[in-house]
């Protein structure tokens, strides 16, 4: 179906993608200040859930990009995804959409959008890839793709604006969604647990790859921290679609009652939890937002360890310690990720308010300066930009 005819002032249409749970609601909190500026836009393309609760129409579901990595499964899915783009090209080169908006997924959008643009269609990439982490060689790819990037970090405009490309800082919507004090007594209250209660989240992932290489690491974990503290009881907010794998994995780990597997509810769990173990990746920042110890990890293929080792350009992977220029929570990665260290610095954690208060009280003082430095008017800012780039 083709898009309606419109008056590109009153009711753009906006083309977004968006892979995976992370970028759909990255883009579904943008979708949304999109919407109080034009309430009649049309907007379609590749999202998710959250992106479709407010009128977004998924020419293709978001998960189809959900891949991580160099292995069997990335190549495996790689046709399909090239057609993927090739399809939703052909399709955006008819239909003309007033702006065309990336979210995330740079492997995916980035040559997406540099053919767009070079057809016309202005382009906006949301969420700076991580040059200044690793793999810089994007710099010069999103020159050529993105007429203006939205970052959410404040070091990256000046660093993209020095390379030529026009950026502007908006925030990260998350710091403005999640409150500067969590209420962990109503969290504990709707996922049934105690005020008492010892609870440790832990959050393997939301991709295949992910579950695959870290669940049961996890599990086999909490299973050596439960040994040590027979009292604690853990939470298992499931990605869409993985809850009953993790289910499966958790029946393994002998914790029976002690473990439960929740349908998604992450920030509930995060709120809820004293401790979290957690793979890299966003849920890290959410983890911060939170204000909540944690211990970060990571286990790929050994082919993908070894392509993203040469291309770091930092010693931090976690978004909280890259934020803060210094190792304030643990990392295990590859070879370190055993059960017996990812347990060992959880108990660390654990034991801590009485060990090494101190500690907890400077990881939550960085955690709570972080929170007030990411925290902007995202969507409005965002939506400023686009505005301004329809009128140009």
């Amino acid at each position: 179906m083709s898009v309606p005819a419109r008056d590109s002032h009153s009711a753009p249409f906006l083309a977004m993608v968006a892979g995976e749970a992370s970028g759909d609601l990255l883009a579904g909190l943008l979708l949304a200040g999109v919407r109080q500026r034009w309430p009649q836009a049309v907007a379609a393309g590749i999202g998710g859930p959250q992106m479709q609760r407010l009128g977004f129409s998924a020419w293709w579901p978001h998960h189809k990009l959900s891949v991580h990595g160099f292995n069997w499964d990335t190549l495996r899915r790689y046709p399909e995804i090239v057609g993927i783009r090739k399809q939703l090209r052909a399709r955006l080169l008819v239909e003309r959409p007033d702006i065309f908006l990336g979210v995330d997924a740079p492997d995916f959008n980035l040559d997406l959008e540099a053919d767009l643009r070079a057809a016309g269609i202005r382009t906006v990439h949301f969420v700076s890839p991580s040059v200044w982490a690793w793999r810089p060689e994007r710099m010069e790819k999103i020159r050529r793709s993105a007429d203006h990037v939205l970052c959410i970090f404040p070091f990256e405009p000046a660093l993209l604006q020095h390379n030529g490309i026009a950026a502007t800082y908006v925030g990260h919507p998350l710091a403005q969604m999640i409150p500067l004090v969590p209420d962990r007594q109503a969290a504990r209250l709707s996922l049934g647990l105690a005020e008492e209660d010892t609870v440790v989240a832990i959050l393997p992932g939301s991709r295949d790859s992910e579950i695959a290489h870290l669940a049961e690491r996890f599990f086999q974990a909490a299973a050596l921290v439960q040994k040590a503290r027979p009292a604690t009881r853990f939470v298992v907010p499931a990605a869409p679609g993985f809850r009953a794998k993790l289910q499966q994995l958790a029946q393994r780990s002998g914790l029976g009652e002690r473990l439960q597997v929740l349908e998604g509810q992450s920030h509930s769990a995060l709120a809820a939890c004293d401790v979290t173990l957690l793979a890299s990746g966003t849920a890290t920042l959410e983890a911060a937002l939170f204000k909540r110890p944690m211990v970060i990890s990571y286990h790929q293929s050994r082919l993908s360890a070894a392509i993203m080792q040469r291309k770091r350009l930092q010693p931090w992977v976690g978004l909280p310690n890259i934020l803060c220029g210094e190792f304030v929570v643990p990392e295990l990665l590859q070879d370190q990720a055993t059960p017996a260290r990812l347990a060992q610095e959880t108990l660390a954690w654990l034991e801590a308010p009485q060990s090494d208060p101190q500690r907890l009280q400077q990881l939550n003082a960085k955690f709570l300066a972080m929170h007030h430095e990411l925290r902007r008017d995202t969507a409005t800012i965002a939506s400023d930009v686009i505005q301004k780039i329809l009128q140009s």
